[in-house]
């Protein structure tokens, strides 16, 4: 996996942010998902790389980024928080202006990066979310049973953080498996590292401060968004899976359209895990939208 990117890591906002590198020409940045690591990308990168200078990047509290704890008002996970993290990355590695592809949990903090950023995100894929807020609010029995991970999630310490630790390859293979594909789509090498790091000291920690900060501050920041008319203004492409719940629970366009100049996007043939589970498709609706060097 990932050949031709050099693992390193920076100390950027108050934690370090481990990632991968590869690749040259104008400056892409990945982000993954719930509840994995820039492994993510490990089918696409490759070909990213001939493109772009491709930075996948592990959010703060997973993978081998730092993992602070949880406080009362959620503010070290905040997606603010978050994004500031890769928007410092980003400068350490010399990229002032770059584009954003980015997944489930990552799709959140780029919606984020792109709004407190927005000078410098150029433009952005946003793979198989709607906004936060209007998730929350339109939640129905069939997200909750499809979702239900956010709910559990964000309840008080010390009981998630307790049951995830209890088993972690259990926990993973329960959200993961539970998608439209089931454990198909993953590697084996893939895999390992998902269970490696979700079973790396901090790791509950950081997911549970991921989601409850979700469920509270980030409702706060989005709407405040809402009420000063403030939009996410660079060009973006939204696509989900047409066997997942974004498609069954949401219509996605037109939730990113209340919240987005410039939208595009539609459904593609897979789930959940739209980068694992159908790379070749992916690339081909992504590339020329990002803007690929022939």
């Amino acid at each position: 996996m990932f050949h031709g990117f050099e693992k390193s890591k920076r100390q950027v906002n108050g934690v370090e942010i481990a990632f991968r590198q590869g690749g040259s020409g104008p400056a892409l940045l990945l982000l993954h998902g719930h509840p994995q690591t820039h492994v993510i990308w490990h089918k696409v990168t490759e070909t990213l790389a001939q493109h772009f200078t491709v930075i996948a990047a592990d959010l703060r509290g997973y993978g081998d980024s730092s993992k602070p704890d949880d406080d009362p008002e959620h503010l070290n996970y905040s997606k603010r928080a978050m994004a500031a993290d890769m928007a410092e990355l980003m400068s350490a590695l010399g990229f002032e202006h770059f584009k954003v592809l980015a997944h489930d949990r990552g799709a959140r903090v780029a919606h984020r990066l792109g709004v407190d950023h927005a000078e410098r995100v150029e433009r952005m894929v946003l793979l198989d979310i709607a906004p936060t807020l209007a998730m929350y609010r339109g939640t129905t029995e069939a997200f909750a049973h499809s979702y239900w991970h956010w709910f559990f999630l964000i309840r008080p310490q010390p009981l998630p953080e307790m049951l995830i630790k209890s088993d972690p390859a259990q926990y993973l293979k329960s959200v993961m498996g539970a998608r439209s594909a089931g454990m198909a789509p993953f590697s084996p090498e893939a895999l390992a590292e998902y269970e490696r790091c979700l079973a790396l000291p901090g790791t509950a920690t950081g997911i549970c401060g991921d989601y409850r900060a979700s469920a509270t501050i980030d409702l706060e920041h989005d709407q405040a968004d809402i009420d000063a008319g403030v939009k996410l203004t660079c060009p973006l492409k939204v696509m989900w899976g047409a066997d997942g719940a974004i498609e069954a629970c949401f219509d996605a366009l037109a939730e990113w359209r209340k919240v987005a100049t410039t939208v595009e996007g539609k459904a593609l043939p897979c789930g959940h895990y739209i980068a694992e589970e159908i790379p070749e498709l992916l690339l081909e609706e992504a590339l020329p939208f990002l803007g690929k060097v022939d």
